[in-house]
């Protein structure tokens, strides 16, 4: 770990006046112009924003407002940009605003419209030999990592890192590998545990996380939907069939950091950088494909060029801000609010063993960044509210009237 601290630069949300100078997106260009400059994009370098577009109804991903300035800027700077991400959000990504004509640029499958334009790298984790890399990422020269920061169901936090592991690969690498090394670690016990017990414990759980495979006498868990309650080890007691494994939920963290490194060393460091919008901050991902009550308010904009530090910084600022209580749903009925324990928002809502953390310390142990970091504020509300402005002007292109 470095003790050099890398500079995470910040765009607040708030503003010193009634200004287009001191707006947000002013913060945001100036930003992406720094980053830019940070970043030798050469004439005709093809560069890959790798974005999450969502599906169906969510409509809280970053505004294509946003993603067209920084297509802009990308071309002023002499790269031939284009979006990826995988097949279905492409596909449907007209639905959430997301087009060619709107964004500005190209917008592709990561691994190809069948999903099978990928290229096989070694990971050798917990018995999983290789995921695929979508093919559009090894195509590119550059690589923009712009996110959404929000929760996430298996890990608490999708953010940088979860925008490259899970995005980053084909369909079956992300569902089967990534998600599926959870599956690793044994925990149900076949010997101990009778068909009536397994129906007893699906029953009992208040998230519907476990089911019971009966033609293979297996109960599985869905880590995506389990909050750690332990309402099933309370009804498994003085039987012993089930466990539920710590490792199991970390496996997973370390996989989505091995998979982001992986994704990484198809480019030159200096050719990357991380835009973070921590906008409409939702429980879960944009996976879900629907609106969602933001749990913590609009903070504004992060922008790096290490994946460790403007995660470390996303999350500490939003553990700063805290939760918004009265938009907790309902249906988190182990939502742990206890102010005396040093917990992050997302752990509080998402359950003990996911913690968002936890997948930034492994990328950080694999070299790729540091948690040491400096926050500089662009255009803060006390700079811009000290700046001449020019008179007030209202809407002045042409009008019907």
């Amino acid at each position: 770990m470095s003790s050099e601290k890398s500079k995470v630069y910040f765009g607040s949300v708030q503003h010193g006046k009634v200004a287009q100078i001191a707006c947000f997106s002013a913060k945001v260009d100036k930003i992406t112009e720094m980053l830019i400059e940070q970043t030798p994009i050469a004439k005709k370098d093809k560069v890959a924003i790798k974005m999450h577009l969502g599906f169906n109804e969510g409509y809280q991903t970053i505004p294509v407002f946003f993603v067209r300035r920084l297509v802009e800027a990308v071309k002023k700077a002499g790269g031939y940009p284009f979006i990826t991400d995988n097949p279905t959000a492409v596909y449907n990504a007209y639905k959430r605003g997301y087009t060619q004509e709107t964004c500005g640029c190209p917008i592709i499958p990561i691994a190809g419209v069948k999903d099978g334009y990928t290229t096989s790298v070694k990971i050798n984790f917990k018995g999983i030999k290789t995921l695929d890399l979508g093919g559009a990422l090894k195509d590119a020269d550059v690589l923009i990592d712009l996110t959404h920061a929000k929760g996430h169901g298996a890990c608490g936090y999708g953010g940088a890192i979860k925008n490259l592991a899970l995005g980053g690969y084909s369909g079956m690498s992300r569902w089967m590998k990534i998600h599926g090394v959870a599956q690793v670690d044994k925990y149900w016990d076949k010997e101990k545990g009778t068909p009536e017990h397994a129906k007893k414990l699906v029953d009992a759980c208040p998230y519907g996380s476990l089911r019971y495979d009966e033609a293979q006498g297996n109960l599985i868990r869905n880590y995506h939907d389990c909050h750690q309650c332990f309402t099933c080890l309370e009804v498994d007691q003085g039987v012993g069939a089930l466990k539920v494994p710590r490792e199991s939920y970390s496996a997973f963290q370390e996989m989505m950091a091995i998979a982001s490194s992986k994704v990484l060393e198809t480019f030159k460091p200096e050719k990357v950088f991380y835009l973070t919008f921590l906008l409409q901050i939702t429980t879960f991902c944009d996976c879900l494909g629907m609106g969602q009550p933001p749990v913590v308010n609009d903070i504004g904009v992060l922008g790096s060029k290490d994946i460790v530090a403007i995660e470390t910084a996303t999350l500490d600022l939003i553990k700063k801000e805290g939760l918004i209580e009265k938009a907790i749903p309902p249906f988190l009925k182990h939502v742990n609010l206890n102010a005396d324990e040093d917990l992050h928002p997302f752990t509080r809502l998402h359950g003990p063993y996911k913690d968002p953390y936890e997948a930034v310390n492994f990328i950080e142990k694999l070299g790729l960044g540091t948690s040491h970091y400096e926050l500089i504020e662009i255009l803060s509300p006390e700079e811009t509210a000290k700046m001449e402005t020019a008179e007030k002007q209202f809407e002045g292109e042409p009008s019907f009237f």
